[in-house]
């Protein structure tokens, strides 16, 4: 009599998608879009080459990205602003509402994108200049994926100086931040000051976890999604 028949064994189960700020042993994944190729080979070859980053991807158009996006799991997405059939802006808002969204830091040549401070309200966590030092481009991924917005304070006001005053958005900021608890409005000041955890804490006589939990609850609150956000609705206010 034949012995019994082992039953097939199952299919290995499918990878799941890499932990975030895992790669490379506690690194950051990036994806680079761009509709310029060789702007694309450039990051790429710059990023690939830094010991904690790692490229993962590349797209030339929003719509591509978001494909890419779901493919890669990246940590962060370098998105320029001005693309063919779906631009970094409309990506970047398609992104961060999401759940569990990468983080986005928006590529632009500064002086022709009037889209920048969009993007930040959109929930991109900063901007670069597109001819910015390799090193600062390393430096402004780590930061991003390590859950630090990009807020270079003289560009920033540049940036900001170019919005026009809006009475009905001056309003509601204020109307939001009276809304947080003392604490919570004094932490949110620190961050739109662009103060590091750190320096709040010592400006404020806190824990460096305190800020952070100050954070997270001045984020649920007002229904925002990063740092750089809280930034603008300070300054919205006018109390910056």
């Amino acid at each position: 009599m034949s012995p019994p028949t082992e039953p097939p064994a199952d299919p290995p189960a499918a990878p799941a998608p890499p932990a975030p700020g895992r790669a490379g042993g506690g690194g950051a994944r990036v994806l680079i879009v761009d509709d310029d190729p060789l702007v694309r080979a450039g990051l790429m070859l710059m990023l690939d080459g830094a010991a904690a980053i790692t490229v993962v991807g590349q797209a030339g158009d929003g719509a591509h990205a978001l494909r890419a996006v779901d493919t890669h799991h990246p940590d962060v997405v370098l998105m320029d602003l001005r693309m063919p059939v779906m631009d970094g802006l409309g990506a970047t808002r398609r992104l961060r509402a999401r759940p569990h969204p990468p983080e986005v830091i928006v590529l632009t040549t500064f002086d022709t994108d009037d889209n920048v401070l969009a993007a930040l309200r959109a929930g991109a966590g900063g901007f670069l200049l597109k001819d910015a030092p390799p090193a600062r481009i390393v430096e402004a991924v780590l930061r991003v994926a390590a859950g630090e917005p990009i807020l270079a304070p003289a560009v920033t006001r540049r940036l900001l100086e170019r919005t026009t005053a809006d009475a009905a958005l001056h309003a509601r900021a204020r109307t939001a931040l009276a809304d947080l608890t003392p604490r919570e409005r004094d932490v949110a000041l620190g961050v739109g000051r662009g103060h590091t955890n750190a320096e709040i804490a010592a400006d404020l006589h806190l824990t460096v976890a305190t800020v952070k939990a100050n954070i997270t609850r001045v984020l649920t609150r007002l229904a925002l999604t990063n740092r750089t956000q809280i930034a603008l609705l300070v300054h919205d206010a006018g109390q910056l």
